[in-house]
């Protein structure tokens, strides 16, 4: 059994590593209600922007944009939003792990793929795991700017259009509550049809001013970049709410070990006092 010195010491290690997990805690719930409020200001655009997209998709216009377009799936592009730390959680390991099952099944099928990496654990975790990476942006501030994701998405949508890549799929965590993010993977290019109810069979038709291919491929392109961005600052939230989760588990565990630590040095205490007593006794009687 360890003395009751070495005892003290773990258990004052422990309150010092209690401390800062607590006020990593109370740090994530205040960043994670700023994320909440940027996340709640773009969904709205990001909702209704696809949407229209879904509207033209269904419409039979004069110009079809290439990302409109099905073709032969020969290889196939990911764009994965991960974190950049650590700490919270298992929000990073689930998502790569439904990606890594998404990867193998195309993979059966002799599908290729190619990725493009934002966060630096999705980077991190496809070095060792391995895989063709066309782009990669790390480093991103707690309120990202889509001027720094720009280039790594028109890397993956210049492939989709020189016909390198047949269809891109986004993977992000969606931030459900403070206690749920669910890891999603959805199809970006080609356009999918809007899928709303009591639509079914319906088609739009739009009138174009000035004209239908400068509008489409601006409204095209926005959308794209309007996903993959509202999926990056989606993910700020859900790692600051996995984090701030994270921590109150560390905080909890913390105290529990404490509590046993103390247990075990009060009955070392008492065992030494019992000891003691009963030599002093044994003295006596010896006498």
């Amino acid at each position: 059994m360890a003395s009751a010195k070495e005892l003290r010491k773990q258990i004052g290690s422990i309150k010092n590593t209690q401390k800062i997990t607590s006020a990593m805690e109370m740090v994530a719930a205040s960043k994670m209600r700023k994320a909440q409020e940027r996340m709640a200001r773009g969904r709205p655009y990001s909702d209704y922007i696809r949407s229209v997209i879904g509207h033209v998709a269904n419409a039979s216009p004069e110009y079809r944009h290439s990302f409109m377009k099905e073709r032969d799936v020969k290889r196939i592009g990911y764009i994965v939003v991960t974190t950049d730390k650590g700490l919270c959680g298992g929000l990073n390991v689930n998502l790569l792990k439904a990606v890594v099952a998404d990867l193998k099944k195309f993979s059966e099928e002799q599908i290729e793929y190619d990725l493009c990496l934002i966060g630096n654990k999705g980077a991190q975790f496809f070095r060792s795991y391995g895989g063709n990476v066309t782009a990669a942006s790390s480093h991103l501030s707690e309120e990202p700017k889509i001027s720094d994701l720009i280039g790594s998405i028109k890397v993956m949508l210049d492939a989709f259009e020189a016909g390198e890549v047949d269809k891109i799929y986004l993977a992000n965590n969606v931030f459900v509550n403070t206690m749920t993010q669910s890891p999603t993977i959805r199809q970006l290019v080609p356009l999918d049809p809007s899928k709303e109810e009591g639509i079914e069979g319906h088609r739009w038709d739009y009138i174009y001013e000035p004209d239908a291919r400068q509008l489409i491929e601006g409204l095209v392109t926005r959308f794209i970049e309007a996903q993959v961005y509202q999926a990056v600052v989606e993910n700020v939230a859900c790692e600051q709410a996995a984090k701030m989760i994270a921590m109150k588990s560390a905080t909890d565990n913390a105290g529990d070990l404490i509590d046993e630590l103390e247990l075990v040095m009060n009955n070392a205490r008492q065992a030494a006092i019992t000891q003691e007593l009963s030599e002093i006794v044994s003295g006596a009687a010896a006498v």
